[in-house]
């Protein structure tokens, strides 16, 4: 048994409400952590990707000044909800997903690493019961 199958039985058997993924992608392409409908595009294949059910529309926006300024998103899914954070001035990607509904975190940070084209990440869970 692999340490994902581990972690779906401790899921289950510990009787979660939810889990929680922090990923980090780093040296992204920089057009697709920038452009408001790369992103978009981002959130919707993430979220099918990871099979749940995304409640409206991604909302995606552009704030902050200086070195701070770029987009976030968050996406409402029927679990809970996705939020992504853009930072590109170093190309990286912050990327947290809360859901009700087990979802492998390594899988979903594989995919977030190959779609941003990144050349390097890393992910933490944290079981919520």
């Amino acid at each position: 048994m692999d340490t994902t199958q581990n972690l779906e039985t401790e899921y289950n058997d510990k009787k979660c409400w939810g889990i929680v993924a922090s990923i980090d992608v780093y040296h992204c392409d920089p057009h697709l952590i920038s452009d408001k409908e790369e992103i978009r595009k981002f959130v919707i294949a993430l979220v099918d990707h990871i099979k749940m059910v995304r409640y409206g529309e991604p909302m995606i926006e552009r704030f902050a000044e200086g070195a701070l300024e770029g987009c976030s998103a968050l996406q409402f899914i029927e679990t809970s909800s996705v939020t992504m954070h853009f930072d590109e001035g170093e190309n990286r990607a912050f990327v947290d997903i809360f859901s009700c509904k087990y979802f492998d975190y390594k899988e979903a940070e594989n995919f977030c690493r190959e779609y941003l084209k990144g050349n390097e990440s890393k992910s933490v869970y944290i079981l919520r019961h």
